[in-house]
């Protein structure tokens, strides 16, 4: 039990890996565990593995996930203390937080307001710049229209980012290289951005060409202590997703560590922010590093952060959203080897990347020392078209980074998942590029690989024939490992109890 604001019970107001894995540090805290699931979720991973579930709407995230009243009604009827928010969905969306704040439960982030000023891009880019911090020359405030931006393009020489104001993970962003391709590109981005964070405003930013991207991990307490965890090198990325992130970064050393960390935690202060939270910046090949945003919630890459420094990321979560002290200053915060972490995603790369949803037949995980699966799929499990193409990552810890890198591609080439598509062999591919090995590493590295995920022509359909045809065969007459719910029970009608060890 965290004690200071009594958590005992807590809603994980997300699905799929991030809800298994805030359950599994409950778990250890000896917290009670509740779920919540879409129609398309019912037999997900984390409403398993939750100590109770409930069901909030149909798939579409707007009517389930995004349901705020839902999810905070829910909360209530369960019992719970407080909400965690994991990422994605209302992780970052400071209305939420106040619902959770204003029916007396405890969420597990930071405060609305300062999620608020981080939240507004541009607003945060004129906190940094008032702070001294570099930033990407651009615009201060959101674009009006068309003709806004074309002059702030103009101003700025092309090419440009178009980048949306609210959110992240690449969505509503665009590069525009030529004045005759922007208004389209304004159309597609503000589209973009309104159906992901329902604000369409953009900004226009420089771009910076073949920079790295590299981020801070930070925690903040309510007692005013702030620390930095060190970076995360996150280059390695495919139209502005991250594919491959790892930390220590390569090209950092420890006074650019300081540099970048200080004003990491200068940033997070100015903003009056409390819990764990992403400072972003692009590093250019001089070492020259500008502020880009600041994510207000758990990132997905944070495991790489805590095979490096022993922490467990949503443990400190809670014990700061309880009220407690951080308990260590910044000279105690050690990094020792390297972490590399793969995002395993149900798409197919010699497709163009098309999301892959369907049935996982067979699937084998990646074990052995100093490798962890985090992940919310299981043999018989249907990944979902309606969200996001993540089924697991992959992370590995190796004394150096060399040593890393060799512990991932075992790895990688243990991992089997059949029945969908998955990004496994271009991760493979980058792990044994010359260029990643030799850490010269940039976000437009994978770009640049793409055209080699051209298979010859026909050469695996005979062999996925033949695989489906034989899991086909082996499956006829066994008994699924994960027997279906009944219809109608409390999978339809209300709460399910998990299957985790009995509670007290």
């Amino acid at each position: 039990m965290l004690r200071e604001h009594r958590i005992n019970k807590l809603l994980i107001a997300n699905r799929g890996e991030i809800a298994v894995r805030v359950i599994r540090t409950c778990r250890e805290l000896g917290l009670a565990t509740v779920a919540v699931y879409s129609e398309a979720d019912r037999e997900a991973l984390h409403v398993l593995m939750a100590d109770e579930a409930y069901p909030i709407g149909p798939p579409e995230p707007a009517a389930s996930y995004l349901a705020i009243d839902r999810i905070v009604q829910v909360a209530k009827a369960a019992g719970a203390d407080a909400i965690h928010p994991g990422y994605g969905f209302l992780a970052e969306n400071p209305v939420f937080a106040e619902a959770c704040l204003a029916a007396g439960l405890t969420f597990v982030g930071p405060p609305p307001a300062a999620m608020r000023a981080m939240s507004d891009k541009t607003a945060a880019r004129r906190m940094a710049t008032e702070m001294k911090v570099p930033v990407v020359p651009g615009t201060s405030s959101p674009v009006s229209d068309d003709a806004e931006a074309a002059r702030a393009a103009r101003d700025l020489g092309y090419p440009v980012m178009i980048k949306a104001v609210m959110g992240g993970g690449g969505k509503g962003m665009r590069l525009v290289s030529r004045e005759a391709d922007l208004p389209a590109a304004l159309r597609m981005a503000r589209a973009e951005a309104g159906a992901a964070f329902a604000d369409g405003s953009i900004y226009i930013e420089r771009y910076v060409a073949e920079p790295r991207h590299i981020e801070i991990q930070v925690l903040a307490d309510a007692h005013g202590n702030v620390v930095h965890l060190g970076e995360r090198e996150c280059s390695i990325q495919r139209r502005h997703q991250k594919l491959i992130e790892e930390s220590p970064s390569p090209f950092v050393d420890d006074a650019m560590r300081a540099r970048m960390g200080k004003a990491a935690c200068e940033v997070a202060a100015a903003a009056g922010y409390v819990n764990a939270g992403t400072v972003e910046f692009l590093v250019d090949r001089d070492r020259n590093f500008y502020f880009l945003e600041m994510n207000t919630r758990l990132q997905v890459e944070h495991p790489v952060t805590e095979m490096v420094t022993g922490l467990d990321l949503v443990r400190e979560q809670l014990r700061i959203a309880a009220g407690e002290r951080l308990g260590y200053r910044q000279d105690e915060v050690r990094l020792r080897g390297a972490a590399i972490e793969c995002r395993i995603n149900a798409e197919d790369p010699f497709a163009g990347f098309m999301p892959s949803p369907g049935t996982i037949t067979g699937l084998r995980a990646a074990e052995g020392p100093w490798v962890r699966n985090d992940s919310g799929a299981y043999e018989g499990y249907t990944v979902p078209r309606f969200y996001d193409t993540l089924v697991a990552k992959l992370i590995v810890w190796g004394a150096d980074r060399d040593a890393a890198i060799r512990r991932m591609a075992r790895a990688l080439g243990e991992y089997r998942i059949v029945g969908v598509h998955t990004t496994i062999p271009v991760l493979q591919r980058v792990l044994a590029h010359a260029d990643f090995r030799a850490a010269r590493l940039s976000t437009a590295l994978l770009e640049r690989m793409l055209p080699m995920f051209r298979p010859a022509e026909g050469r695996y359909r005979p062999v996925a024939m033949i695989a489906a045809a034989l899991t086909a065969y082996e499956r006829l007459g066994r008994t699924p490992a994960i027997p279906p719910s009944p219809s109608p029970g409390p999978w339809r009608l209300g709460a399910r109890r998990g299957w985790g060890p009995p509670r007290p």
